[in-house]
């Protein structure tokens, strides 16, 4: 920046900057933090002055960071972490602060939001926002403290454990498979256009090329009733379709693909004790209950 002149930092400003770090937008941050886009521009602006640093720069689809700005972003979780314990007058031996967790819409509706809920009775001091989306967030970013994904991580410096494989299977209604059994062309539900770039919805393009899908929606939870429905055959992982009595296994000549779930987090939050005990609580309920995931009801 121009202006090199330092003034006192003020932590409303790391506060707000961290939001704008992890959201990409003036809009989103705002909301999070329920003030309006000019306060949260105005409090960058104001940060980027105590430092005598630029840290965001504004491009066409949001805000990225700078050098500057990413160099920041650990010091500010740690003082967002240390914030958090004052505020509640946490100590070294009891776990405090908010832990984001991201992973795959069906496991968190379907399994993880309700064991990882329970968490928080059992420490009060841990606060846990668990979001879902396919995209695959960044933890460099500090968006998530602790991303469930399908498929090792390549790159980042990070720390990752595999949980378990997770298996899939064709399920369809009872009046469905008896059509498909008395020889009848089998038709698929599957995922829409913008989700078509997902490993299902290619293994399905590739392997029934010229197959019909005749029901097509962005989640796996809207693909299982509409098989329920009777509009075809949904590839689903167990976990989703065993639990459902209305749906029922169907046997095609090809053996469904199997994904490898992993636990990452940032290898310098390695000692942070919320989020290792949150980090160890999802690695144990995962262990506990192998079979939720497998084929056998």
């Amino acid at each position: 920046m121009a202006d090199k002149k330092r003034t006192e930092l003020d932590w409303e400003d790391v506060r707000v900057f961290l939001a704008l770090a992890r959201y990409g937008s003036l809009s989103a941050a705002a909301r999070v933090l329920s003030v309006n886009h000019a306060t949260v521009a105005r409090r960058v602006r104001s940060l980027e002055r105590s430092l005598g640093e630029r840290l965001v720069e504004r491009r066409i689809d949001g805000y990225v960071l700078t050098p500057a700005g990413t160099r920041l972003l650990g010091p500010a979780k740690e003082m967002e972490t240390a914030a958090a314990n004052l505020s509640r007058g946490g100590g070294d031996d009891r776990p405090v602060g908010l832990v984001r967790v991201n992973a795959p819409p069906s496991l968190s509706q379907h399994f993880l939001a309700s064991r990882l809920a329970g968490l928080c009775g059992k420490y009060p001091g841990i606060d846990i926002n668990l979001a879902t989306d396919f995209r695959a967030v960044s933890l460099e970013r500090h968006e998530a403290d602790i991303a469930l994904r399908f498929g090792r991580p390549r790159d980042g410096d990070v720390l990752a454990k595999r949980l378990r494989s997770i298996e899939f299977g064709f399920y369809a209604n009872a009046e469905y498979r008896r059509r498909l059994n008395a020889g009848a062309d089998p038709t698929f539900v599957g995922f829409d256009e913008a989700n078509a770039h997902l490993p299902e919805a290619l293994w399905l393009a590739e392997h029934f090329a010229h197959r019909r899908i005749s029901f097509r929606t962005n989640s796996q939870s809207s693909q299982s009733a509409a098989a329920r429905a009777g509009a075809g055959i949904a590839l689903l992982p167990h976990f989703i379709g065993k639990m459902d009595d209305r749906l029922v296994i169907c046997e095609l000549d090809l053996e469904p693909p199997t994904r490898e779930l992993w636990l990452i987090i940032r290898r310098q939050d390695r000692e942070s004790l919320h989020i290792k005990t949150v980090a160890e609580h999802i690695a144990s309920i995962f262990a506990k209950e192998p079979g939720f995931f497998d084929k056998k009801r």
